[in-house]
């Protein structure tokens, strides 16, 4: 049901980790994973290290945004970072959803550093049942 998939996705991964800490005009990537259960659509992002206050999800259209922002701990004047390889800066991911999904039912949980997102399906995409009427020759549709 998600309508847009990007062939280059794991190159630019590397690519930003080489580059620096994402910007708004130039975040980093979120890693997903997109799946049905049942009569809905499940994605899940990686974002770790964030509160849930720190991530805006946007839906205009079916175009589905969510965006993130890790900013570096406060350290106090005695604190020398040693070593820091937890990526900084902004996060953001964009998804085309197809028709066939209600943007307006969208249900978000973020646990243990997973943003999920359940995105239920239009009654009308539903599969269902024909059943076969005998002598009369009309057939039914059944939900």
């Amino acid at each position: 049901m998600l309508m847009r998939t990007d062939p280059f996705r794991e190159l630019d991964r590397m690519t930003q980790r080489l580059v620096g800490p994402g910007t708004w005009s130039k975040p980093w990537v979120m890693p997903m994973d997109a799946y049905r259960e049942g009569d809905e659509y499940v994605v899940a992002f990686d974002i770790p290290g964030l509160t849930a206050d720190a991530i805006d999800i946007d839906v205009e259209r079916n175009m589905l945004t969510v965006k993130a922002e890790r900013r570096p701990t406060a350290a106090a004047g005695s604190i020398k970072t040693e070593l820091s390889e937890r990526p900084l800066g902004a996060f953001s991911r964009q998804i085309m959803l197809a028709h066939t999904l209600d943007t307006e039912h969208i249900k978000a949980d973020y646990d243990a550093g997973v943003l999920t997102l359940h995105i239920p399906i239009v009654e009308r995409a539903r599969p269902r049942k024909v059943s076969i009427g005998v002598g009369s020759g009309r057939a039914e549709i059944s939900s």
